[in-house]
């Protein structure tokens, strides 16, 4: 597959399922031991330890640990390959049982449970056809409650223009903010340098929005 290679949600599985299977947690490029300005954002949130998060193209990261250890109960892990979530699994043994596990592409999401809080690092500048961000949009709308908290990150206009083969879209504010600004208000943003396994440098931006329609009643 070339790197720049659009891939369908089918195609997504089975490509991310081959770079778990063949790449350690430590080696990958968006590896992070402690992913300290997630859980900044999702503390300043100051959602209760009940809160119902999700993360979003989590797989194998070590968010959903961090978050247990912090003491947070309702902690849901969707993505895509159900390698990454079987690592992950096998990575936090018994504790595993503690957070849910779903297995699907974010662009075919149908939530059964309402959400406080969706995070996302990384996933959506994967999504660089309109009909995948559109389909992604609804996923979120139908996840998240009203007044519910969305934490995205995305590579920033000065990050990198590919990740594991595949090409990107790069963000700034102005662009997720007219993204998502007729369902959700900004509440802040920021930019930060993420420093892979390999000492690489990448920029991210990172936004925070609150979510100000009721669920399902936004169609795009």
């Amino acid at each position: 597959m070339s790197s720049n290679t659009v891939v369908s949600a089918t195609d997504r599985r089975s490509y991310w399922d081959m770079i778990y299977n063949k790449n350690e947690l430590t080696s990958v490029g968006w590896y992070q031991a402690l992913p300290e300005l997630s859980l900044q954002l999702i503390h300043k949130s100051q959602l209760p330890a009940t809160a119902k998060i999700i993360d979003v193209g989590g797989g194998d990261s070590l968010l959903a640990d961090h978050l247990l250890d912090q003491g947070y109960t309702d902690i849901t892990v969707l993505d895509v390959s159900s390698r990454a979530i079987e690592k992950a699994k096998i990575r936090l043994g018994g504790k595993s049982d503690l957070v849910k596990w779903i297995c699907s592409d974010v662009t075919d999401f149908e939530p059964h449970v309402s959400y406080d809080l969706w995070h996302d690092r990384a996933c959506f500048h994967f999504l660089i056809q309109q009909t995948d961000i559109n389909a992604y949009r609804s996923s979120l709308n139908k996840a998240l409650k009203k007044n519910g908290i969305f934490i995205l990150g995305t590579f920033s206009k000065t990050g990198p223009q590919k990740c594991s083969g595949l090409p990107i879209h790069q963000y700034d504010e102005k662009g997720l903010r007219q993204i998502f600004e007729n369902t959700f208000e900004p509440m802040g943003s920021t930019t930060t340098v993420h420093l892979t396994p390999s000492k690489a440098r990448q920029n991210y931006v990172f936004c925070s929005f609150k979510n100000k329609i009721e669920q399902q009643t936004y169609k795009y």
